[in-house]
C-alpha cells in the first residue's frame, strides 16, 4: 500500500438498494482491511432488514436523528457523535426519525464488498 489522499466528490454519491444514498470515501482492494462510505438517509427513510457476512460494521452517527434494529434488541434511538457496532452477520436495520436526514458513517471491517451483503427483506 502506498500513501494516498482520497478527494471527497459530492457527485460520487449514488442510491444504493437497500433504501439510502452512499458515498464510499475509502473501498479499495489495496486497503483491504477496513472501508468507509456515508450514508444519508432522508427524512423518514430507512433501510432494508439486512446483514453482512464476514464484517463487523460501525455506524458513526455524523448528523440527525434514527432508530436502529439490530436483532431481536429492542430498538434505539441515536443521534450526532454516537457509535452502534454491529457484528458480523447480525440483522439490523436504520431508520431515520428526525427533523432532517440522517447521515452517518458507515465503517466496515474487512472492507465492504457486495458478496458479503444479504438482503432479508426479499
Amino acid at each position: 500500500m502506498n500513501p494516498l489522499i482520497r478527494r471527497f466528490d459530492a457527485a460520487d454519491e449514488y442510491y444504493f438498494e437497500e433504501g439510502c444514498f452512499i458515498h464510499e470515501l475509502s473501498n479499495s482492494p489495496d486497503d483491504p482491511l477496513m472501508s468507509v462510505a456515508r450514508a444519508r438517509l432522508p427524512l423518514g427513510g430507512h433501510t432494508r432488514w439486512h446483514r453482512l457476512h464476514h464484517v463487523v460494521e460501525r455506524y458513526v452517527i455524523e448528523a440527525g436523528e434514527g432508530m436502529v434494529e439490530l436483532g431481536e434488541h429492542t430498538p434505539q434511538r441515536v443521534s450526532a457523535g454516537d457509535v452502534v457496532v454491529i457484528p458480523a452477520g447480525c440483522p439490523q436495520r436504520i431508520r431515520c426519525i428526525g427533523e432532517q436526514p440522517l447521515v452517518f458513517l458507515a465503517i466496515c471491517t474487512p472492507r465492504f464488498e457486495p458478496d458479503c451483503y444479504e438482503d432479508l427483506d426479499t
